[in-house]
């Protein structure tokens, strides 16, 4: 039959892409469906949408086990940041049904009690690394620690500072120098923020680094893990 069209053709590419991203975070078929089916009710996107469903399964008040299926979704909406500033931003996001989450994992068991700590967070330098990167998100979380990359850009400063806000154990460091050395600095901010408390001088602060290691890229997880353990 007739070619897609350009609007077509930029859609295969924009699936590819999330596929290709999927596939080097390791994320199995099992998590991750593409479902031709999923419609958004706002008119605002303009590419992939999607839904996010918990697999979790719960008991109901008789006992019987239940699936509490979607708790949210979004998807890419380029335009609707114009719509407002004028100014054209490319944006993703989403929202979830913040109480039908909180009820699922109350019946699940996993209330409040669970200790708030954020995630390890993966420092980001250049678009080029980017595998890199996602490589050592995917082995964190391989290895049943919470870790995430920092999206959007900006400067190690204000990575750094996103990290602390989120109540992040450690930072992973992999720059230029890192990577070619098969290196990775790890920070740890609750040793950073313990000793920065104890430390009066700015320079004394720099040449310290405390909570600051280079350690052999194949150590990443153990040193992660000591620092969390």
């Amino acid at each position: 039959g007739a070619g897609l069209g350009a609007a077509g053709e930029a859609a295969l590419a924009e699936l590819s892409a999330i596929d290709r991203a999927l596939t080097a975070m390791r994320v199995g078929e099992a998590e991750v469906k593409f479902d031709p089916t999923i419609v958004r009710g706002l008119e605002y996107y303009t590419g992939a949408v999607f839904e996010a469903e918990l697999l979790l399964d719960t008991k109901d008040d008789k006992g019987r086990t239940v699936r509490f299926g979607s708790i949210g979704g979004g998807g890419r909406y380029d335009d609707l940041v114009a719509r407002f500033t004028g100014q054209s931003t490319p944006a993703t996001g989403f929202s979830f049904g913040v109480s039908r989450l909180a009820s699922a994992l109350r019946a699940a068991g996993r209330g409040a009690d669970d200790a708030t700590r954020g995630p390890v967070v993966v420092i980001v330098f250049a678009e080029d690394d980017m595998q890199h990167y996602l490589d050592a998100v995917s082995e964190l979380r391989a290895a049943g620690i919470a870790a995430e990359l920092y999206l959007g850009r900006a400067g190690m400063k204000a990575q750094m500072k996103y990290a602390d806000r989120r109540g992040a154990p450690a930072v992973v460091i992999l720059g230029g120098d890192e990577l070619a050395a098969g290196e990775v600095t790890i920070k740890d901010l609750d040793a950073g923020r313990a000793r920065a408390g104890a430390i009066a001088d700015n320079e004394a602060w720099k040449a310290e680094r405390p909570g600051q290691q280079k350690v052999a890229r194949g150590d990443l997880i153990a040193t992660i893990r000591s620092i969390i353990e």
